[in-house]
């Protein structure tokens, strides 16, 4: 057993601390399918409020909150959506817009930043000129920050030039805000604005902010009311929920502040890694609590290899792709924990590369020792 354990798998591993479960267990409840949980309307006005818009409603995950969006703005089975080739709701959530939804998702490339061109956007938006063949396109989604382009934010001026597409065109935008505070945390600008132009934004909760459980929808009073209905169906729906809305108001009341630090120490971490001579880091790619590294083919050194080792020696990562590492911060990763994480990411380097050389020296003996034999 490890002494000590880091763990930089992603910021949804953070344990709810002392003030939240306090929070959970004095919390005033009711059945919240019925409309009448006071803690979960509590956090829904507030996450509501500071986006600036009309209404709210808390989900058990992000996967349903980006589901049930998609959903109601394709309310017409066999609706397009178009979204990024490299996004979490197109890769990560199952294909649930197109098994459950009955949504066609049109992909276009994510460039490194996160972004799709403009230009590719409005050229694959199709009406209902064409219905007769083709889906008929009623939403756009973004991801802000974008976690498998390294978690880089999306600016307001892009997200204000994809939402005067859709409102020209006719159609909705919606935004997997699932790390929304660290992109206006790391953008300096705040949250209401990067999110102006969105007609529908899921937020998680928990992962930077840290809560154990849930996100919320924002929208209009209309949209929220066809989302609650869909929560229902899709078994969401759970009574005295304000329990776990009552965490969440913590994290989102005491949390939003220290992303800062999340931030800071990811590009410590990064500055770290740059060091290691059988790593490549683009440092100008860390925008806010997520650090990719790749390994340098030279090295023999394979991802999963390294989190193997890694992990004996008290520290968790996440292979990202079979030649790169994410490493992800969150609150309860202290400056001392990146320090310790970086002696021990370049200790395990050396061991694996040394083993490597015995096992080469090994093989070689019993080449020789085989050759001699048959002679």
């Amino acid at each position: 057993m490890v002494a000590r354990v880091v763990d930089l798998r992603s910021d949804t591993v953070t344990k709810p601390n002392q003030a939240m479960r306090s929070a959970m267990a004095a919390a005033i409840v009711d059945d919240d399918v019925l409309g009448f949980d006071p803690t979960a309307q509590k956090l829904e006005m507030e996450v509501a409020s500071i986006m600036h818009k009309d209404a709210a409603l808390f989900v058990p995950s992000g996967t349903m909150a980006n589901l049930i969006s998609v959903m109601v703005h394709c309310e017409v089975r066999g609706s397009e959506v178009i979204l990024g080739d490299n996004s979490h709701i197109h890769v990560y959530e199952n294909g649930g817009i197109s098994t459950i939804g009955g949504i066609h998702a049109k992909t276009l490339p994510n460039n490194v930043d996160g972004t799709m061109d403009i230009e590719k956007i409005v050229k694959a938006i199709r009406g209902t000129d064409g219905e007769l063949y083709y889906p008929t396109t009623r939403l756009i989604c973004l991801e802000n920050t974008h976690a498998n382009c390294g978690g880089r934010c999306l600016s307001v001026e892009y997200i204000d030039k994809v939402g005067a597409v859709a409102k020209e065109y006719g159609i909705k935008l919606h935004i997997d805000g699932a790390r929304i505070f660290n992109a206006s945390v790391a953008l300096g600008v705040p949250v209401h604005r990067l999110v102006q132009e969105a007609d529908s934004v899921s937020v998680c909760l928990s992962k930077g902010l840290g809560a154990p459980v849930g996100s919320v929808i924002v929208g209009s009073k209309d949209f929220i009311t066809k989302a609650k209905r869909l929560r229902k169906t899709l078994g969401g729906g759970m009574r005295q929920v304000g329990v776990l809305c009552a965490a969440a108001y913590v994290a989102l009341r005491d949390n939003v502040p220290k992303l800062s630090d999340d931030h800071r120490r990811a590009k410590i971490l990064a500055e770290g890694l740059q060091k290691v001579e059988h790593f490549s880091v683009d440092l100008s790619s860390v925008d806010s609590n997520m650090v990719f590294f790749d390994i340098k083919e030279t090295s023999k050194i394979s991802p999963d290899r390294l989190c193997e080792v890694l992990q004996e020696r008290g520290v968790l990562a996440m292979p990202a792709s079979s030649t790169s590492v994410r490493l992800v911060l969150h609150y309860q990763i202290s400056a001392s924990d990146i320090q310790f994480s970086l002696t021990c990411i370049k200790g395990v380097v050396e061991q694996i590369l040394t083993d490597g050389t015995k096992n080469g020296v090994i093989e070689q003996n019993m080449l020789s020792v085989s050759q001699t034999v048959t002679v």
